[in-house]
Order: C-alpha cells, then structure tokens, then sequence
C-alpha cells in the first residue's frame, strides 16, 4: 500500500491549486492523508479527485473541518496502527514532534504522523517512527516545498520525502 502524507497545504491562502510535483505522485497513491491546516475544504476535493482521503484538522482549520476529521486520530493500515495530530496542541512535550508523542503516549502506535512546523522530520522514537511532512505551498524557513510518502508492506514502514522548488 502506497500513502500520500500532507500537511499544511493552507489553502487558499497560500496557493489556489496543488502543486504539479504533489497531484503526480498522489495519482499513484491508495490513500492520502492529510494531517490538518486544511484552511479550506476545497483542499479536501482537489485531493480526493486523486485517491482516497483521511484526515485531521489544525490550528487554522474552521469547525467545518473540525467536524469532518476530528483533531487527533489512529487509523489502521495492514496491522499497523496510525497515529495522526497537527502537533500545535501543548501535551506538554518540546516542540511539535514532541507534543505528537505526547498526544498518543498512552496508547499504542507504530507511527505518528504530524505537521504544524512546516519542517519536514522522520526519525524513530523508540520504535515509533515520527513522521512531518513538511509543507506542499508554505515552506516558511525551509529551502524546498514538501510532502511525504510512505509504503506499507508486510507489517513495514518505509517513508520518504520528496522535496521541490516550485508550489506550481
């Protein structure tokens, strides 16, 4: 199974369409996920034009999309449990990636996939891989625009980055 990771697409501030980079390798996926900062709904059928789409929402997401999603969520895809938060709720954890570990701490996960930061992240946290995408059209501080990708098989994770220079 092949996943699409966004987050922080903040339309339609920040860009009006998908990046071509983002709707190329989203064609190829079984689901996306979005992980909040929607802003606007228009975001969520642009992407479901492409695959499937689960989501959460964000910081600047209004009660339209809090209704829809939810803030905090676990999914399961192929035995693996899923954990999915925007990361800008304090749980009293440093940082984005740390209030992410805290939002599922007393629950049991394999993954955990957060945005807010617009800074892409992967590493493992004892056995946990933490996973941001960064951001597809608002790099902020960041060289390159952003999403993830991520192929599960046989009970594995395997995620990546795939980084651009154009939000067109």
């Amino acid at each position: 199974m092949r996943v699409g990771v966004v987050s922080d697409t903040h339309m339609t501030r920040m860009s009006k369409a998908l990046p071509q980079a983002l709707t190329e390798e989203f064609r190829k996926v079984d689901l996306i996920l979005h992980l909040g900062d929607w802003v606007d709904m228009e975001i969520y059928e642009q992407l479901a034009m492409l695959a499937p789409v689960e989501g959460i929402a964000g910081n600047n997401d209004g009660e339209d999309i809090i209704r829809r999603f939810g803030e905090r969520k676990i999914i399961e895809l192929d035995g693996l449990r899923i954990g999915m938060v925007h990361g800008h709720t304090p749980y009293s954890g440093k940082g984005t990636d740390g209030n992410a570990l805290k939002a599922f701490s007393n629950e049991q996960v394999d993954c955990i996939l957060f945005g807010h930061s617009h800074q892409p992240l992967m590493r493992n946290e004892k056995g946990i891989l933490l996973f941001n995408p960064g951001s597809p059209t608002d790099k902020r501080r960041e060289k390159l625009y952003s999403f993830g990708l991520m192929d599960i098989e046989n009970g594995q994770i395997s995620a990546r980055h795939v980084f651009y220079d154009s939000k067109k």
